[in-house]
């Protein structure tokens, strides 16, 4: 039987998503100051299997269809970790970082040519105190971590889109970041930190390739969406040792915390998290969320 990491057409149901997709792409509206703040999201973002799998395509447009159109957008991976904090290239088509292996070629020609995003440089810059310096890239690209969902949420590609480092493990550390962005989003600018709720890639099993869902991914998952609902930064800072499921959730820390720039990001980090998306793919959790 095939599967989305085994499709018959690589990309097909990528292929099939956009017939539907780009009409409603063209209508979204656009954001105005009458909106208020963006929220702040945390997605799980997938890899080129996402691009085999129509119910979380639909998911990822759906939530970005019900949100006005953002002026701009400024993503952190959980891929592109390096301090002083960096920006990656701002020219309109910042080529794409294919930082996957094993795939087939067409997700190696995938293209997602955004346009100028200087402007948005410019005021990322601005937010940053003295102390805290910015190196502006001018051919570092976008990593899958940002590309991959944003070819689903925004397929027309036509909105700035601006990728920035991720220089600390320290969740105080990435919510002070998060909290010199806050403002961006009263400018319609979105917001996201992009990892994966549950990424415990050295131990996946034959089991989770045919859906089935290990214990430490779905009770890590449980215990992040109790804190996310009761707003307990504190719980989610001390994941490392408080958290079930651990160190097979999150052998290594990237994929976790891009939650924190997100959680300094919104208006209030204690309010309750609006998840949007759940589940599981391949027995990792997909858990992604918004905060105003």
């Amino acid at each position: 039987m095939r599967s989305i990491l085994d499709p018959e057409t690589p990309g097909g149901a990528y292929d099939a998503f956009l017939t539907g997709a780009l009409p409603r792409a063209r209508a979204q509206r656009a954001w105005t100051p009458a909106d208020g703040p963006l929220p702040a999201l945390y997605l799980s973002h997938g890899a080129p299997p996402l691009f085999d799998d129509g119910p979380w395509l639909r998911q990822l447009f759906d939530w970005a269809q019900s949100l006005p159109k953002p002026t701009a957008i400024l993503i952190v991976s959980a891929h592109w970790e390096d301090a002083p904090l960096a920006v990656s290239a701002a020219a309109a088509g910042t080529p794409l970082v294919y930082d996957f292996g094993g795939f087939h070629p067409r997700y190696y020609r995938m293209r997602y040519d955004t346009p100028d995003a200087t402007a948005l440089a410019h005021r990322v810059a601005a937010t940053m105190p003295a102390g805290e310096p910015l190196h502006q890239h001018t051919d570092r690209g976008l990593d899958h971590g940002a590309w991959v969902p944003l070819m689903a949420m925004y397929p027309l590609g036509d909105i700035p889109v601006l990728q920035m480092s991720m220089p600390s493990h320290a969740p105080g550390r990435l919510m002070d970041i998060g909290r010199r962005l806050a403002p961006l989003r009263e400018e319609g600018v979105l917001v996201i930190g992009s990892g994966f709720m549950t990424h415990g890639l050295p131990f996946v099993t034959r089991a989770m390739f045919e859906g089935a869902v290990p214990a430490w991914s779905s009770e890590f998952d449980a215990w992040a969406a109790d804190a996310l609902a009761r707003g307990d930064v504190d719980e989610l800072a001390a994941y490392a040792t408080r958290a079930p499921g651990m160190p097979f959730a999150h052998p290594t820390p990237d994929h976790f915390l891009p939650i924190f720039i997100t959680l300094g990001s919104a208006d209030n980090a204690e309010r309750p998290a609006h998840t949007a998306i759940d589940g599981f793919m391949m027995g990792f959790a997909k858990r992604s969320f918004a905060l105003a």
